[in-house]
């Protein structure tokens, strides 16, 4: 069947599947119908190596193990630093705060899930990631198998985290804005205001100095709403604009790393150290779609919507102590 679409010139037996370096045979939207068929039996990874061609065909396999490993040391991380932000550490309020990122952070994910499943894309539940930090978690992500059949399918699953994830916090900001909470003892965070959030207050009519730790998890979503949506490698960003812009994105790609270090220069030691992680991202050359062309107007128009939504996420100072 393989040879019906694919010239095959070499090939290796892997411990869970084949690879074969192969020379298509038809047209991009043959091979792209035929490679969307194979993936619902099998894991399914065409990509270009070295100037070679290489498509790897792998049992699939199901082990949701390590995502309930995560999800459950994840709770425990963002419930116990979340009762933290109590004068006596409180768990009813470490699970509150919990349960409101987990609502933001869980969205964002599951949209990127559905979108992919909706177009046939091959890619695994949420893996939530537990750290010791002030909010216990560094996100969540989800692993994408296979090709990516059209620009269509790169532009829908890149944009609909963030549009997902901003809603979520956009209710639990709203939420959070109007339950009291007073701060207590010495240490506080100070929060930089995006416009969004400002909004938002402003709509509610609130005008108290602090926040709630429930409208602080909004807050990270709409940072992670921000970040995501940087134009950069794999981000979300990086997915819309390759959808939009092809192959040019990958020059904002390499520069925006540098805008970051120059905020660091005005704002902070803190727009380096992202800087530097993005560094990273925008050295992985972005995945070529199998059909490689352009967007429709009203996927264009949904795309400056998100980077609308973008700069409304932003602010200069995200937080000090």
């Amino acid at each position: 069947m393989i040879e019906d679409y694919f010239y095959v010139y070499a090939s290796e037996r892997l411990e869970d599947g084949f690879r074969y370096f192969v020379i298509p045979r038809r047209s991009s939207e043959e091979i792209e119908a035929f490679l969307m068929q194979l993936s619902n039996d099998y894991e399914v990874s065409l990509k270009r190596r070295y100037g070679e061609l290489v498509l790897e065909i792998r049992r699939q396999r199901q082990d949701y193990r390590l995502n309930l490993i995560l999800f459950l040391a994840t709770l425990a991380t963002t419930t116990f630093f979340g009762s933290m932000f109590y004068e006596e550490p409180s768990l009813l309020g470490g699970l509150a705060f919990s349960g409101a990122l987990f609502f933001v952070l869980g969205s964002h994910e599951l949209a990127h899930y559905f979108a992919a499943r909706k177009w046939g894309m091959k890619t695994s539940l949420p893996y939530f990631i537990p750290f010791p930090s002030i909010i216990g978690t560094l996100g969540a992500v989800i692993k994408y198998r296979g090709a990516i059949p059209n620009r269509k399918a790169l532009f829908d699953v890149g944009i609909s985290g963030p549009l997902a994830g901003c809603f979520a916090s956009i209710l639990v900001i709203l939420l959070g804005l109007q339950l009291p909470f007073e701060a207590e003892g010495e240490e506080k965070i100070y929060i930089g205001i995006p416009l969004l959030f400002e909004f938002l207050a402003k709509l509610i009519a609130f005008e108290g100095e602090f926040i709630h730790p429930v409208a602080f998890a909004g807050w990270v979503g709409l940072f992670v709403t921000f970040f995501n949506l940087l134009p950069v490698g794999q981000l979300d960003g990086g997915h819309v604009l390759r959808a939009i812009a092809g192959e040019r994105a990958e020059i904002i790609s390499k520069a925006t790393p540098f805008l970051l270090m120059t905020l660091s220069i005005f704002f902070g030691d803190l727009w380096l150290f992202w800087a530097l992680i993005l560094f990273f991202f925008a050295l992985q050359k972005h995945p070529k779609p199998l059909v490689d062309e352009g967007l429709d107007g009203k996927r264009i128009a949904v795309g400056i919507f998100g980077y609308l939504l973008f700069f409304l996420c932003f602010t200069p100072e995200p937080f000090r102590l």
